[in-house]
């Protein structure tokens, strides 16, 4: 009899489980069995490694095979231990020193002619392999610069078996170590393309100072579109930490590629509103992948022709917007992603979208119109921030030849305005205005006395909620930040509370 253990990871969302691959070779019949819930893609690995095995002229053992999944308990799912399966057999087998490392992580798809495939969730998988003593990790190629943005792991990366067998027998690694730089990527979008639309540019700029979240109302054609995809260039760029926190996210989905590793820019995700609620907040039925709440996490969430997306889908975002995660709950387990986002809807004002200025070519009734904007439901509008109505640019504005502020000088006012603001909450959980708990708003963030008595006075008349009385003062803070204000005013509170009500000049 024959025992070998190598080591890898079970992801459950952005939470790493460590899992002992246990090889067993005894005498008997031949025979292959894998233990500890394995879903399908895992059970599936018997032929994959079998074949990889034989193609690089390596030893298959034709004896009884027993291979136990540790921490049984746990569900495993994924192609990734392919790798430490094959290892695991020839370690028992004698082909590699039978003691691999327990420091040692592995992962990566076998193909049937041995070489290692690219696998999901890499990046957040080696994070969770610190806090268990790993020291070393073997992936495929493709995730080798992924896996180097994890500090203090040595990583060695190969692109078949026989190369991981040659390094484990010698210690020679083919890849040498190369320097790990944040990407970034280039944005050519810029406010300046924006015609007109004073009152919409200053909702996206006092939303970016606060993070809070809006609402574009207008005919087509008007420019909404080009103002949502612009907010991530006013911006602050990430931390680190935000940048690898949302790398793991986008691993995990398998979305990295497209996204750039370490990339300091917000996420800009814009879902297609013919979206379901699974692809919006997450789910899955084997492995649990995060929804586009959590790849727009620490960046913008926009969704255009929001009155359009099918019932439920919209008001999924409730629960994300609150709490900043969302958790979902399968028969595999319960796994939680972060989702803290700024929100961002488009809308129409009608179904045909020509109820503006007179409403002339309007051909919608009254009823429609009622109907149309009652999809987006009360709940869900009371945690918009800010409502903004985007009405065509006028023919003097067109032909005009003088631009508009660009994305660099809003940038640099919302990087000033949030600095401010850091500097207020230095110490607190909390760094920017939409953060501020409703207790502090009532205590040592409220503001002053006659804009508290104007907020009570509206909230007597039933004409806010108390949802929306904190809303307004968290608002009310970013406009006196950017206008820099020591305290919130009762000016600055007014035309919060307009701005909520999408009436604001």
């Amino acid at each position: 009899m024959a025992l070998a253990k190598v080591r890898t990871l079970a992801l459950l969302g952005l939470v790493g489980h460590l899992v002992d691959v246990e090889v067993d070779i005894s005498d008997g019949l031949p025979g292959y069995t894998l233990l500890g819930l394995p879903d399908a893609a895992l059970s599936e690995s018997r032929e994959r490694v079998r074949s990889a095995l034989l193609n690089s002229g390596l030893p298959w053992p034709n004896k009884k095979v027993t291979i136990s999944l540790s921490p049984a308990w746990l569900p495993k799912s994924g192609s990734h231990y392919d790798l430490p399966i094959a290892i695991g057999l020839l370690a028992a087998q004698g082909v590699v020193e039978n003691t691999v490392p327990e420091t040692l992580v592995l992962m990566g798809e076998l193909g049937l002619d041995g070489a290692i495939r690219f696998v999901r969730g890499v990046l957040p998988t080696l994070i969770a392999s610190l806090a268990f003593g790993a020291k070393s990790a073997i992936v495929p190629v493709e995730n080798y610069r992924e896996a180097q943005a994890v500090p203090g792991l040595q990583v060695s990366a190969f692109t078949s078996l026989t190369e991981v067998v040659h390094f484990l027998q010698t210690g020679n690694s083919p890849i040498q170590e190369v320097s790990q730089e944040p990407e970034e990527t280039h944005d050519f979008l810029d406010l300046i393309d924006v015609v007109g639309q004073t009152q919409a540019r200053y909702a996206l700029e006092v939303a970016a100072i606060g993070g809070h979240h809006l609402l574009l109302i207008g005919p087509p054609g008007t420019g909404k579109t080009m103002l949502a995809e612009r907010i991530s260039t006013i911006l602050p760029v990430l931390t680190p930490a935000e940048s690898l926190e949302v790398s793991a996210i986008h691993s995990v989905a398998g979305s990295l590629a497209t996204r750039g590793l370490l990339t300091r820019t917000p996420p800009f995700v814009a879902p297609h509103h013919t979206t379901t609620t699974t692809a919006m907040v997450g789910g899955g039925s084997h492995a649990v992948k995060p929804g586009a709440v959590s790849l727009a996490h620490a960046g913008i969430l926009f969704i255009d022709e929001a009155p359009e997306c099918a019932s439920g889908v919209l008001d999924s975002l409730r629960q994300p917007l609150e709490s900043g995660c969302v958790t979902i709950s399968r028969a595999v387990g319960t796994v939680t992603y972060p989702a803290s986002f700024l929100l961002v809807l488009a809308a129409n004002p009608c179904p045909c979208g020509k109820f503006n200025g007179r409403a002339r070519g309007c051909t919608c009734s009254s009823r429609e119109i009622r109907n149309y904007l009652k999809k987006l439901s009360g709940p869900l509008l009371d945690r918009i921030d800010i409502r903004a109505f985007v009405e065509a640019p006028t023919r003097l504005e067109m032909a005009s030849e003088m631009h508009g502020e660009s994305s660099a000088l809003v940038k640099s006012r919302v990087v000033s305005a949030r600095a401010v603001a850091a500097d207020r909450f230095s110490g607190e959980r909390w760094s920017i205005n939409s953060k501020i708990p409703s207790s502090e708003l009532r205590g040592r963030f409220k503001a002053e006395r006659s804009a508290m008595a104007f907020l009570h006075k509206e909230l007597d008349s039933e004409r806010l909620s108390a949802r929306g009385f904190h809303k307004v003062l968290r608002v009310a803070w970013s406009i006196a930040d950017g206008c820099g204000d020591i305290r919130p005013t009762r000016s600055s509170v007014e035309q919060a509370f307009l701005m909520r009500e999408g009436s604001f000049l």
